[in-house]
């Protein structure tokens, strides 16, 4: 969506430690974790967003949109990587935090369209030699960063509902070209894309019956684990109670895969609707971990643990909705939530 896109590219070249909450009685499945996406457009934002969410979670999540101008200009894929993602893993497991890396082929601002600096310069994923591209630079991420998960697609439903049939035939190809040149060299890491749940269900613009996700899990047969993208306060849900319990359980149903959540969570800024306040994201953590328990799913990442300076970062208006996801705010202060996410953090894992 807009706020993982946005930072894809633009932090491609560039601590609070609250109390924790008493631990429920039963385990949890799923890892959490976070994004290093910081408040301010700035090293020292980034990696003092690091350092204040890493007792709070077990991992930590690169999401790289591939710097298509670098490449189209030739320059090699490894030597982008080890100047920017290679750093950032490092800082993670400095840490204590495990990596995954997510890479996305098209365009997160807009899912009917390639990736902006693609388009200015007259390409597209379309094009075999661009294609090639991608697939060299998700296999030197792997090569050189050593994700425990590694994402090739992201948001595919999406992309097939507002896309031409072309550009996510393009996807389809790179995603599945990229699974096979990791999978050659590399037996270890788990591979997934990502769906859009409110798609799925049918919620995201005008209502629609339930889709579920079977063509995307023909699509992409490399799938190890499931990625799921959800804003269910864009699907239409005004309090996070009325969210289904089945949310993503249903989406697996008859074809069993591990399920994790890789951006999503609930906006609390008020001053755009009166629904998303700091009270309803607490409680939205509260009801999603019961939707993640249902589910019996492995991981859990919120993307963004701070609030976005939308005037440091230079963000559009239509970025709005998602300018508010943060635990904390953008100084770093914590917000209701945090206590909400810590006491599903304290509970013990298996």
């Amino acid at each position: 969506m807009v706020v993982a896109a946005f930072f894809a590219a633009a932090l491609s070249g560039c601590g609070k430690d609250e109390g924790i909450t008493k631990p429920s009685p039963h385990y949890r499945t799923y890892f959490m974790g976070f994004s290093s996406f910081p408040p301010k457009l700035s090293i020292a934002s980034i990696l003092e967003t690091i350092d204040a969410f890493a007792p709070h979670s077990e991992y930590g999540m690169i999401l790289a949109e591939p710097p298509w101008d670098s490449l189209l200009a030739g320059r090699p894929p490894d030597s982008l990587i080890l100047a920017n993602q290679v750093g950032l893993a490092g800082y993670f497991r400095a840490k204590g935090l495990r990596v995954l890396v997510s890479v996305d082929p098209t365009n997160g601002l807009d899912r009917s369209s390639d990736a902006a600096p693609l388009v200015a310069a007259g390409r597209s994923l379309t094009e075999p030699a661009v294609q090639a591209l991608y697939r060299a630079y998700v296999t030197a991420m792997d090569t050189l960063v050593h994700p425990d998960y590694l994402g090739v697609a992201s948001e595919t439903n999406l992309i097939r509902l507002a896309a031409p049939a072309p550009l996510y035939d393009a996807v389809v190809a790179v995603a599945n070209g990229a699974a096979a040149d990791v999978r050659a060299q590399d037996s270890a890491v788990k591979l997934f894309s990502t769906v859009q749940v409110e798609v799925a269900w049918g919620r995201l613009g005008s209502p629609n019956p339930y889709a579920g996700i079977d063509t995307d899990r023909s699509d992409f047969p490399f799938m190890q684990v499931l990625g799921l993208s959800s804003y269910p306060y864009l699907g239409g849900y005004t309090d996070p109670d009325s969210v289904p319990i089945d949310y993503y359980s249903r989406l697996t149903e008859g074809d069993p895969i591990p399920e994790m959540v890789i951006e999503g969570g609930w906006s609390s800024d008020s001053t755009t609707f009166a629904g998303w306040n700091v009270e309803t994201q607490k409680r939205y953590i509260t009801r999603h971990a019961a939707i993640l328990d249902h589910a019996g799913a492995i991981g859990w990442f919120q993307i963004t643990y701070a609030d976005l300076d939308a005037v440091s970062l230079g963000l559009p208006p239509s970025a709005s909705p998602f300018l508010s996801l943060g635990l904390v705010d953008i100084d770093l202060n914590p917000k209701p939530a945090l206590a909400a996410w810590d006491a599903q953090h304290a509970r013990p894992r298996p």
